[in-house]
């Protein structure tokens, strides 16, 4: 009997197994963002894989950032040229005087912090505090920018029209704080703050429309509506949107009823939005984790196929995926225009949308992880013009840091392998592989 007649045929009518779906560079990725532990495990033991490998990611971000710090400063070189050791007396003196300095600039002095507070002078206590509240200042954009990014991982989607939505929604808040009059602070800011949301959104809809419909990339589409929400907000702010008594290209200042509140008297500026965002990141997790849209969402972008063949509507899930996604950018648009510049100007923004990239990848797609992954990078932020002041170090050097902790969060293995962790078990690889596409 010849091996052909060996083989099995299937019975009439039966279907043929589905081929396994080849999945292209970009899903891998999304695996990797989206996908944490197995459930299987112990909490303990999820947590510490959860942290863990961005701990490191940030450990090492700073020691790279280190090197670049010595290998360009000339008081190394000198030192070196007297002795190696000398050199390298110089060389630890320099990044520990950086770091001090980053470390102060970001929160202060503890010993200033407690006699102010329990010296009962406002001025004082406002000094002391002032460096923590604009790290706090600083990390608020990169919380709702951040959830935007997770948020369209989670749907499946890269999300990298952050930084255009984040304009899209100033130009939105910015009009209606300025243009409306009148209105008690209890509806106009609600109001405007709103409008920043739906201007990010309507920007979001539009490439998760072109995708659903088209197939046309995510990626490309929000890569050229960025460029498209940069010259809108030039045009509108030399033409339409633009201060009349003003040679410079800024828009009106907002109404008082439309600027967030701030808790302290200059030169404070910790106002309300940081809790907008805390509360906003709260409600992304109850969305996405606890209730039936959420499910739909995260099912959809983890496995069309199955979201299909339940019944759900991969289309709507799409669509509404990008729409929320810069809503929450929208937001952090006009939380910079309501409680921050109080106005919009020219390139406003400093690269929020951007960063937020690997803010979404350090917090590893989770709310709760993204709050603290902005907490770090405002804090940086904030951080750096001291380091600058005191050392002479480029501010640019904290931009640095923030480029080597993307790089080892976004490539785990790299870190796995200069601390020589444990890989993960067959089964959770298994895992890993199939949570986008596979069976």
């Amino acid at each position: 009997m010849s091996d052909d007649n060996l083989k099995e045929t299937p019975p009439d009518g039966a279907q043929k197994a589905p081929k396994p779906e080849k999945k292209d560079a970009g899903k891998i990725f999304l695996e990797e963002v989206t996908a944490g532990p197995p459930r299987h495990l112990p909490r303990w033991r999820r947590l510490l894989q959860s942290i863990l490998v961005p701990i490191l990611a940030i450990f090492l971000g700073l020691v790279c950032a280190g090197i670049i710090i010595i290998v360009t400063s000339e008081s190394v070189w000198a030192g070196f040229q007297v002795s190696f050791l000398a050199g390298l007396k110089e060389a630890w003196q320099v990044v520990i005087t950086s770091y001090t300095a980053l470390g102060v600039g970001a929160f202060g002095r503890p010993g200033d912090i407690i006699p102010a507070i329990t010296s009962g002078n406002a001025q004082q206590f406002n000094q002391a505090i002032y460096p923590i509240t604009e790290g706090l200042v600083a990390a608020t954009p990169y919380i709702f920018a951040g959830l935007s990014v997770a948020f369209g991982f989670r749907a499946g989607v890269f999300n990298i029209g952050a930084e255009g939505q984040l304009f899209l929604g100033a130009i939105f808040a910015a009009f209606v704080g300025y243009s409306i009059k009148g209105l008690p602070i209890y509806i106009h800011l609600p109001l405007a703050f709103l409008a920043g949301a739906v201007g990010g959104g309507l920007w979001g809809f539009i490439p998760g429309w072109l995708k659903a419909k088209t197939g046309a990339h995510e990626v490309i589409n929000t890569i050229m509506m960025n460029y498209i929400a940069f010259r809108l907000s030039d045009w509108l702010l030399q033409g339409p949107m633009k201060r009349p008594d003003s040679f410079n290209p800024i828009s009106p200042t907002i109404q008082p009823s439309a600027a967030l509140p701030v808790f302290f008297s200059p030169p404070v500026r910790l106002h309300l939005g940081f809790f907008i965002g805390l509360l906003v990141a709260a409600l992304v997790s109850w969305y996405l984790f606890k209730t039936k849209w959420g499910f739909d969402l995260r099912t959809a972008g983890t496995n069309p196929r199955a979201a299909r063949y339940a019944g759900m509507s991969v289309t709507l899930q799409l669509v509404l995926g990008m729409a929320l996604a810069g809503a929450l950018a929208g937001m952090a648009g006009g939380n910079e225009v309501l409680g921050v510049n109080h106005n919009l100007a020219m390139a406003f923004s400093s690269g929020y949308g951007f960063d937020a990239i690997a803010i979404a990848l350090l917090g590893n797609s989770s709310p709760f992880g993204v709050v603290l992954a902005s907490l770090l990078f405002g804090f940086l932020r904030s951080g750096a013009t001291n380091m600058m002041l005191k050392t002479g170090i480029p501010i640019d050097i904290v931009s640095v840091v923030q480029a080597f902790i993307l790089v080892f969060v976004a490539a785990p293995a790299i870190t796995r392998t200069i601390f020589r962790l444990k890989q993960p078990a067959k089964g959770e690889e298994i895992m890993l592989a199939t949570s986008w596409g596979g069976k």
